[in-house]
């Protein structure tokens, strides 16, 4: 096939791709030895033990279980995610939820929903690095917008807005944050940023999508309302997900959403609707006394984790500055200048320790090619997968690392 057909023959959202299978990531794959501080990956000994809910779910339930699924979603579940998500200062209805297949298939139906190609979308500087490829893949125009200590820069987005107003533009299509404890920062935004970037959003005609899988893994402080919680304009989406609450293997997940969006959704999910299996067991056993003791003991077992990491990167590696999130899963460091956030993750992988690299989490404009100057002294660790030990083990090898390139 010549170059001109194996060109012309891909989408424009597929031709750039890479050609290569990705590298070894999953823990699976890991080689002996190494140590994961690279993806959100949940403690292994944190897995429930779901064997009675599934035998459950494969004998009284078995004819519901083994069929296709309506794709709004189990209604029991439907109804016990709003009463959850009411219990935390919403007013939904079953109605206004549907069931998806994890947090990042509701982002990918969302876009189906929302986004036309050249539509703006509002991203952080940085965001969560696989919203990037999803956003991207519609053809949208990535716009980030700064973060402080109280979360996303609402007055530069306004500015951005009015500028965008002034030139002709429309406002951007969708506002996309992970408003608790953001990946990769950890920060969480106030409860007066969250009201101005809704008021904002109702005014400009904008959406906001609000990513929100780490919610319940809070070790200190008080809650602070959800956007949805604060959505009286009915203006934002909600990405829900049981992968780091429960499990991530479960590809459990829902959108809340006002009733014309969840009608429309319904119609574009081609899923055949997600496992009747899966929503079966998810749905028995947050509704069994178990969950509340899980939730307890995720709390517990990943504070302890972050309090391990944070501790020994003080020790080990004084002169790297770092964000303690109050919940999450993640480390925010930021190098001395001068130091390669993406040549320190390198020389890391051969110490086998893997980190992610900052840069991974900026954009760099339009679509997503990657612009390596962001970010270019960050680097996020995970401290969820890794064992306490494993957490010791791998800063001592990040600050041999350190002191190597230090040298240098």
């Amino acid at each position: 096939m010549s170059a001109i057909s194996q060109s012309s023959v891909f989408a424009r959202r597929a031709a750039g791709l890479a050609t290569n299978f990705p590298a070894p990531h999953f823990p699976t794959e890991l080689e002996p030895g190494t140590i994961a501080f690279d993806s959100g990956f949940a403690f292994s000994g944190l897995l429930p033990d779901l064997t009675a809910f599934a035998h459950d779910a494969l004998t009284t339930h078995r004819a519901e279980c083994l069929q296709y699924s309506a794709n709004q979603g189990q209604p029991e579940l439907r109804n016990w995610i709003a009463q959850y998500m009411n219990a935390d200062g919403c007013a939904l209805s079953p109605e206004e939820i549907i069931v998806v297949n994890g947090a990042k298939h509701g982002i990918e139906l969302i876009c189906k929903m929302l986004l036309n190609e050249g539509d703006a979308v509002v991203v952080t500087a940085p965001t969560y690095f696989s919203a990037i490829p999803i956003f991207g893949s519609f053809g949208a125009e990535l716009i980030e917008v700064g973060q402080d200590d109280d979360g996303l820069r609402v007055d530069q987005l306004e500015a951005i807005v009015v500028k965008r107003e002034q030139s002709g533009k429309r406002a951007p299509k969708i506002v996309y944050n992970v408003a608790d404890f953001h990946n990769p920062t950890g920060l969480s935004m106030s409860r007066a940023r969250r009201e101005a970037l809704i008021a904002l959003a109702a005014r400009a005609g904008m959406m906001i999508v609000e990513d929100n899988p780490y919610r319940r893994v809070r070790f200190e402080g008080s809650d602070v309302p959800t956007l949805k919680a604060l959505d009286r304009d009915r203006v934002v989406l909600h990405a829900g997900t049981f992968s780091k609450l429960i499990a991530p293997g479960l590809r459990i997940g829902w959108i809340a959403a006002r009733r014309d969006l969840i009608v429309r959704l319904i119609q574009l999910k081609a899923d055949g609707g997600s496992s009747a299996l899966m929503q079966r067991i998810v749905y028995e056993f947050c509704n069994s006394p178990a969950f509340t003791t899980h939730v307890e003991r995720v709390r517990h077992t990943y504070g302890a984790h972050r309090d391990r990491m944070v501790m020994a990167l003080r020790r080990h590696l004084p002169e790297i500055s770092l964000t303690v999130p109050e919940g999450g899963y993640y480390v925010w460091l930021r190098l001395p200048d001068g130091m390669s956030g993406d040549v320190f993750a390198a020389a890391a992988a051969k110490a086998r320790v893997n980190v992610l690299a900052g840069s991974k989490f900026f954009p760099g404009g339009a679509n997503y090619p990657r612009n390596a100057a962001s970010g270019r002294d960050r680097v996020r660790l995970s401290y969820s997968f890794a064992t306490l030990e494993q957490i010791d083990e791998g800063v001592e090898r990040l600050a041999i690392v350190y002191a190597s390139m230090a040298g240098a």
